[in-house]
Parts: C-alpha cells; sequence; structure tokens
C-alpha cells in the first residue's frame, strides 16, 4: 500500500536546469510526483494550476530571492517549504525559519539526505502525536486560547483567529503536548525537524520568537513561552483537552 509520503506531489523550485532535473529524477524514481519551476514566476503559476504537498525552494533565484517567495507563500498557505541554503549563510537559514520555511538544507547535499529531509517533513504535516488522538481531545486549550488539531486552526481568548505556518503549528503541539517541561533546543530540533541542532543554530529560538507573537507573548518578559535560561523553554500553562473545539 502507498504510503502518505510517496504519493505526494512535490514542486522543485531552482534556476538551475540540471539540479532541476536530477531532483526531479531522483524523487520520481522514490515514488514521488514532481513538478519543476525554474523561478518565482513559474512557482507562482504552478501553484496556481496544481495542488502540492511540499515545495523545494532555492534561497537565490533569478528574478525573486527565496525568502520573499516564502513569505509571500505563507500570508496565504499552509504547504511545507523545504529551504535550499548555501553553506556558511546562517543568517539566511535563520531568516527563512523567520519567513516560515519548515525546513533548510544546506548545498552541496546528497540527494538521500533530501529525500529524508522531505519524507520527515511530510511524515509530520500528516501525523499526530501518539499520546493525542485526535478523535479523543481534537481541541487544546491553554491560557484563554484554543487549538482545532483537526483544522490547525488557533483561536485567541478575544475570538479572534491566528494562521501559523506548519513549523509554528508543530512546535505549539510538542509545547502543548509537555507543559510545564523545560524542553532544551536539541530535544526541540528533534522533535520539529527530526535532527539535532547544529553549532550555532538558532533556528529554535528565531521559531520561539514568531510563535509568542502569535501568541502576543511579550517577547521581552514572556508569561506563556518562558526562557529557563541556560535550560530551554517552557509552556507555563495548564492544557485541557476536549473532543471538540466550541466555545
Amino acid at each position: 500500500m502507498p504510503t502518505m509520503e510517496n504519493t505526494a506531489r512535490l514542486l522543485i523550485v531552482d534556476d538551475d536546469p540540471e539540479i532541476r532535473r536530477l531532483l526531479a529524477n531522483y524523487l520520481a524514481k522514490n515514488g514521488f510526483e514532481t513538478i519543476v519551476a525554474r523561478d518565482g514566476r513559474a512557482m507562482t503559476q504552478a501553484l496556481e494550476r496544481h495542488s502540492v504537498d511540499l515545495v523545494v525552494l532555492d534561497l537565490n533565484l533569478p528574478d525573486s530571492d527565496g525568502l520573499t517567495l516564502c513569505r509571500d507563500l505563507r500570508a496565504h498557505s499552509n504547504v511545507p517549504v523545504l529551504m535550499l541554503t548555501a553553506r556558511g549563510e546562517e543568517a539566511d537559514r535563520i531568516v527563512g525559519i523567520e519567513m516560515g520555511a519548515d525546513d533548510y538544507l544546506v548545498k552541496p547535499f546528497s540527494p538521500r539526505e533530501l529525500l529524508a529531509r522531505i519524507k520527515g517533513i511530510l511524515r509530520r504535516t500528516h501525523a499526530l502525536p501518539p499520546n493525542l488522538r485526535a478523535e479523543a481531545q481534537r481541541c487544546l486549550i491553554f491560557a484563554g486560547w484554543r487549538l482545532d488539531t483537526a483544522t490547525r486552526t488557533l483561536t485567541a481568548p478575544d475570538n479572534v483567529l491566528v494562521s501559523l505556518s506548519g513549523g509554528e503549528y508543530r512546535l505549539l503541539r510538542i509545547l502543548l503536548d509537555h507543559p510545564n517541561r523545560v524542553l532544551n533546543r536539541d530535544q526541540l530540533m528533534e522533535l520539529i525537524h527530526g535532527h539535532a541542532a547544529e553549532p550555532f543554530d538558532r533556528a529554535i529560538d528565531v521559531q520561539i520568537s514568531r510563535l509568542r507573537q502569535r501568541l502576543r507573548d511579550d517577547s521581552r518578559e514572556p508569561q506563556l513561552i518562558r526562557t529557563v535560561r541556560g535550560e530551554g523553554y517552557v509552556l507555563a500553562a495548564a492544557v485541557e483537552g476536549r473532543a471538540e473545539c466550541g466555545q
């Protein structure tokens, strides 16, 4: 029986025709349907014509940069984005996460690593933590907020709907799964991205900052997602699970 991952449709956006061809052929051989685009305009056209499950997006494109494209995509879509970045450009990786990328891969990379990252993102996108079955606890309530795990809708205490990127949703789910428990950066990286933090990697810090903004948590004196100096982060709130997410 085909799995969720190998029936997915992928959009590969890269200005190098040889890279597009190699990646498309490799991923197709591994069971994926692939669409390619050479620049931002072609990417937009492809997304208008096709429903895709994940975008592999190169940071450097001739007509627009991948960061802007990721930000614009995230404004109206939760489709996962795997960002391809140049070696040593840590600032670009951090900004990529800020713009809503779900993961990043540094060039040069092996096709096998790309495949593993894609499968990991798709598994995390479609899977729910085993200790929280959707039919039993569809709604998670904390500090006046409501998260509908079926629709991935976050509702503020004043009933305003707050949009979340795929990475923000997974980070919030992890924190809600472990309330009042300190999680360090390596644990969060492993749970969110499936790999440990790289040296000097600030991706988790950036995602925490973004999630605090979504939750209206003052970054100078956060009350909901607190920083435990030298240890990590903790969701300082009780979490209640309900079968439905009504008011």
